[in-house]
């Protein structure tokens, strides 16, 4: 069992290792009209179920809040309102906690509110009595108004009710649409593939929705369809349609003894921004409980998680709308002065699009200051700037030196576009020795399962400029990929505030 667990934890560092193997989102591959149309159905976005029960506990706990405090306003008046506010924002976030307890924020629970209102109840009068004998432990519980306790407690219990049942009338409507689900594709064919479909399909409440299957072996050995799903291509075709389409899981049907063949397709997927499962529910060993993730009863090892998801992505879309705006609001006057002096300096635009890799692999235009003479700027990054390029204007020479050329991202980063911290974004055509990142790095676009930085864990280490070797750019996604496996808010913010500290070395900026 520990040595099964062993090899498992192995084969995923093994496929971490970006340095070998075969990257083939390099060249992305092309796609049959019909595939291209399957993945044109799920071009829209999803509504993440965590994001649902997440904001219904925001909801309920200010609801209940305001319905408290506005009886408080109508009956009581305003002379006791610190005791009261206590009172209603305690009260309210103890019921959130008591019903998290009692499981009543789970999407099964949601989709059944008339079944599963007696937990809802029990868990608001328990949030009643829990204050009842605060009240009389602290000898203050005569300073409260009967009416107002009473009125909040049923006022909140009807508020609890219409919300859910509304709530449980939208996510129904969701499902429907398709809004609400998860979109998985299964990798790998066969009997294998079909015991796993049928095992999904038993499943109650099952939110995974199946959108094809792919397979590299032909169809002698792997039919091309399996249990009513057709095969759309091979796992190279699995990189594009991916990209195309919003899947959110990949699913490997493989038997965990084919260990060379798993690790061949994974070390083929995991550049993917999805959560990549391994599937368990035909093999023959069982691993501790804490070992799997489930769909349903459906046992699952989890290989790769999606980076910086759910309420992760909120934060961190948060923290780059404050900082953009609080950066703007800073730099104005300087990139007023940039601005102008660029016009004084040259003719043409003050500002300069490039298209760039953003999230995903999808083209982005970044915003920059121009630093070249008009005529000879280079969209296309594949002549890179070097030390004296006579491309490069006076102004140009200054503002690359000092990295103002970059501030125009900041509105990048407001538009959603880019975040404020994260790998940064290489021109679609960007090469090192006349060859494409993506041929000297195998992995490279493993970066792209984020969105892209203004600035970054590589640069701040050093790695910014001219890349000029092979070394640099290999070096350059290492530090990318870093970032990526080790995330956090606070590393965001580590990484904003010492940048301008090593943008003081500017021997690799010209």
């Amino acid at each position: 069992m520990n040595e099964i667990d062993h090899r498992l934890r192995y084969t995923s560092q093994k496929v971490r290792n970006y340095q070998t193997g075969e990257d083939p989102s390099a060249h992305e591959t092309e796609l049959n009209p019909l595939v291209e149309r399957i993945a044109a159905e799920f071009d829209d976005n999803t509504i993440s179920p965590v994001m649902v029960s997440g904001l219904l506990r925001i909801g309920e706990f200010f609801g209940l809040a305001a319905i408290g405090l506005g009886i408080m306003a109508a009956y009581v008046g305003f002379n006791m309102i610190v005791p009261y506010l206590l009172t209603t924002f305690g009260g309210s976030l103890l019921f959130v906690v008591l019903n998290e307890i009692g499981a009543g924020y789970t999407i099964r629970a949601l989709r059944r509110p008339l079944k599963r209102f007696p937990r809802v109840v029990l868990a608001w009068s328990g949030t009643f009595a829990l204050l009842a004998v605060a009240g009389f432990l602290m000898k203050i519980s005569e300073d409260f108004s009967r009416v107002w306790g009473g009125s909040w407690f049923v006022g909140g219990l009807a508020f609890l009710l219409l919300t859910r049942i509304v709530l449980s009338w939208r996510i129904r409507k969701w499902a429907r649409d398709g809004a609400m689900e998860r979109r998985a594709v299964i990798v790998g064919g066969g009997k294998p593939a079909e015991k796993l479909i049928r095992a999904l399909e038993l499943q109650h409440d099952n939110d995974i929705r199946i959108c094809g299957i792919f397979d590299d072996r032909d169809d002698a050995r792997s039919p091309p369809i399996v249990a009513g799903y057709p095969k759309l291509g091979n796992i190279a075709e699995l990189v594009s349609f991916t990209r195309r389409a919003h899947i959110d899981m990949l699913i490997v049907s493989l038997p965990l003894d084919a260990e060379d063949r798993v690790l061949t397709m994974l070390k083929k997927l995991w550049i993917l921004p999805v959560d990549i499962r391994l599937s368990a529910h035909s093999n023959k060993l069982r691993f501790r409980p804490r070992t799997y993730s489930f769909i349903g009863s459906v046992p699952m090892l989890d290989i790769f998680d999606r980076p910086i998801r759910d309420w992760d992505s909120v934060a961190k879309r948060a923290f780059d709308i404050f900082f953009s705006l609080l950066g703007i609001a800073v730099f104005s006057p300087v990139m007023l002065a940039t601005a102008i002096a660029i016009k004084l300096d040259s003719k043409g635009p003050v500002i300069f699009k490039q298209k760039r890799h953003g999230f995903n692999n999808e083209q982005i235009n970044v915003f920059k200051f121009r630093s070249m003479y008009v005529e000879q700027c280079d969209p296309t990054a594949r002549a890179q700037v070097t030390k004296d390029d006579p491309r490069v204007t006076r102004v140009g020479r200054f503002i690359r030196k000092t990295s103002l050329d970059e501030l125009p991202q900041f509105f990048n980063s407001l538009r959603g576009e880019l975040s404020l911290v994260g790998p940064r974004p290489h021109a679609v055509t960007a090469q090192s020795s006349d060859r494409l990142y993506a041929d000297v790095v195998d992995g490279y676009f493993a970066r792209h399962r984020v969105k892209p930085g203004v600035t970054g864990w590589a640069q701040i280490n050093g790695w910014r400029g001219e890349i000029d070797t092979d070394e640099k750019i290999r070096r350059r996604t290492e530090f990318d990929l870093y970032y990526i496996e080790n995330w956090s808010l606070w590393f965001d913010l580590k990484i904003l505030f010492l940048t301008p500290i090593r943008l003081l070395n500017t021997d690799n900026a010209y």
